[in-house]
């Protein structure tokens, strides 16, 4: 069933609160759906016709008064676009924010039209120990700063891609050995990159010897920007990169 107008989903989201004992009114100082049981804090759900940016600040705005602050919005249909309550994003930004989130499926019978999605509860995220360590070496690794914020569908220079490009820029000239690679001042781990040989800019042309196929002149090319910084002494490498 098509949800028209934010009053199509008051009187579910009121009979499923019924249902536990609230007593329920609308339109109480701006919120939607006011919801009372004895001396509980008072439950507070907004209605919208879909999850948007003005229901979240709406939601938002609403915690001043309560902690048991609810956004409501309709099962979507096929045809639906934007985010979905369904979506993980949306329920994640929920969750941060100490929102809960119900969803309205008109088409289904009385007392089962409402799903609880999630419950207002204080959010206390764990850290992510791994990934800030990764931004962080990603960081202190990349020479200079050779992107530009905000870019989309185009080449991102990586510290691993600077490294593969400074091993490119050494075999200009001709096969190197993977020792006088690391002589020359190449990564710690130029071995380990040669075979893995991510962009397919190196040819293994003898025991332990490698060459720049044409693939690899074009990445010299293409990247030349990146190249254009000072280079980091020979024990600034580590195996420990992602690829980009």
């Amino acid at each position: 069933m098509t949800v028209t107008a934010e009053t199509d989903l008051y009187a579910p989201v009121k009979a499923f609160l019924e249902d536990q004992g609230y007593d329920v009114k609308a339109e109480i100082h701006g919120c939607d759906l006011v919801a009372t049981r004895g001396a509980e804090p008072p439950v507070i759900v907004e209605l919208k016709k879909r999850f948007t940016l003005d229901l979240v600040l709406q939601g938002v705005d609403r915690l001043a008064i309560s902690d048991s602050v609810y956004l409501a919005v309709p099962q979507p249909g096929r045809k639906a676009t934007g985010p979905s309550p369904l979506d993980s994003d949306v329920k994640k930004l929920c969750r941060r924010l100490g929102l809960g989130l119900l969803m309205v499926d008109l088409g289904l019978a009385e007392g089962q039209r409402v799903a609880v999605l999630l419950d207002p509860v204080p959010y206390s995220p764990r850290k992510d120990k791994k990934r800030a360590h990764r931004l962080l070496g990603e960081h202190a690794r990349r020479i200079g700063d050779p992107n530009r914020g905000g870019s989309t569908r185009v080449a991102i220079v990586t510290a691993y891609r600077q490294d593969a490009l400074r091993i490119a820029r050494m075999l200009r000239d001709g096969p190197l050995t993977v020792a006088a690679l690391r002589k020359a001042g190449a990564p710690k781990d130029v071995g380990p990159m040669l075979l893995r040989n991510v962009y397919g800019w190196f040819e293994r042309v003898g025991r332990g010897t490698y060459a720049l196929t044409p693939a690899g002149v074009q990445g010299v090319e293409a990247f030349a920007h990146a190249l254009a910084v000072p280079s980091p002494p020979p024990s600034g490498g580590g195996s420990g990169r992602g690829h980009g």
